[in-house]
């Protein structure tokens, strides 16, 4: 049996030793009724799996629930937020020996005051440990200190604010992908004296952390490499969808010769579906995240590049760092960066195969 993801079952220990479960219980308990044959095969399957015998009885022992909180945007089906969900259920899932629970709480993260409304709930729910994904720094810190103040840790999750010492992270380094997506547009643009950036707003303000600082890696690469390089900013409202067509006819009446762009959310299908309906095949556009929708464009070629960044394994290692942490005792790594893939209908299959859980 291969240690997957530091998946932790009696039964497959007991398989693997030959014997059964409850002979499993009684070695890791240390109690009586085992010949020593068995127990020498417990013992040798325990230390090739590199298990702690001792702490692993001990949480077995405690019959202790653990109640975990994720605090994430709300979104709908096929978001890239669903597989961060899905990712999280099968380490529920993984870890159910640990009587382990997850509630989640959802924030509308284009609605002024709603993560601290929500934030609130979070508390009031008395988890023993919280996932989220910060917003505004101000309204994160502000909830974090509730965290601190309770003893609760707390993991971050697709964005980071690192002065904020979360136990964890998992996510993208969101500047430097904005940097290497730079990189791959301005290749992707050739001699292109202009291009557009593609943004998702609310109030004035970009939805979330990540977009803010993938921008600002985008600028900072092309301020050093391509300063005369003319960009455009094209603004789509999150709560008026509505207007994101005749903003883009508007725009591109406007901007006859812009034919490369780029989007730093996961939203690069509404483009792409514009692309489509307009049958537009000049147009070089590259955004975030393998939806479903997003790779319909891709394969029709209305989008060019797609910056993968495993949400499935982020939500996944989030739970098994908790349960690392509070349950084995386990040190944990703090900063986890996913790595920055870069996406096209070619390696598109490969892709999604070897990253399913």
């Amino acid at each position: 049996m291969e240690k997957e993801q530091g998946r932790i079952r009696i039964k497959d220990i007991a398989r693997q030793a030959g014997v059964s479960v409850g002979t499993i219980d009684r070695v890791l308990h240390g109690r009586s009724g085992v010949s020593a044959e068995s127990r020498k095969k417990v013992e040798e399957v325990l230390k090739q799996l590199d298990y702690q015998p001792n702490m692993y009885a001990s949480a077995l022992a405690s019959n202790k629930k653990y109640k975990f909180a994720c605090f994430i945007p709300l979104h709908v089906s096929g978001e890239y937020w669903e597989d961060v969900e899905q990712g999280m259920a099968q380490a529920v899932s993984t870890y159910s020996d640990f009587n382990i629970s997850l509630e989640t709480f959802y924030y509308d993260q284009y609605v002024s005051g709603a993560f601290q409304v929500v934030g609130e709930s979070v508390m009031q729910s008395l988890p023993d440990a919280v996932v989220l994904s910060p917003t505004g720094e101000d309204e994160t810190a502000l909830f974090v200190s509730q965290l601190q103040r309770a003893g609760i840790p707390y993991i971050f999750i697709d964005s980071n604010i690192p002065r904020l010492n979360p136990l964890a992270f998992y996510g993208q380094h969101a500047r430097q992908s904005g940097y290497f997506a730079a990189r791959i547009l301005k290749l992707l643009s050739q001699e292109s004296e202009e291009i557009v950036v593609f943004r998702q707003i609310n109030e004035g303000h970009l939805g979330s952390n990540q977009q803010f600082y993938r921008e600002a890696g985008f600028h900072s690469y092309m301020k050093e490499h391509h300063p005369d390089l003319k960009i455009h900013e094209l603004n789509f409202y999150a709560k008026q969808p509505d207007e994101n067509e005749p903003l883009l006819d508007h725009f591109f009446a406007s901007h006859p010769n812009v034919t490369c762009g780029i989007t730093f959310n996961s939203k690069v299908y509404i483009i792409g579906e514009y692309m489509e309906k307009h049958r537009r095949k000049d147009f070089r556009l590259m955004g975030y995240d393998l939806l479903r929708r997003n790779v319909s464009c891709l394969k029709n070629g209305t989008v060019d590049f797609i910056i993968a960044q495993q949400p499935t394994l982020q939500g996944y290692n989030s739970i098994e760092c908790l349960c690392n942490h509070l349950i084995l005792k386990k040190k944990v790594k703090q900063y986890n960066y996913m790595p920055i893939s870069l996406i096209t209908v070619d390696n598109m299959d490969f892709y999604i195969d070897s990253h399913t859980l």
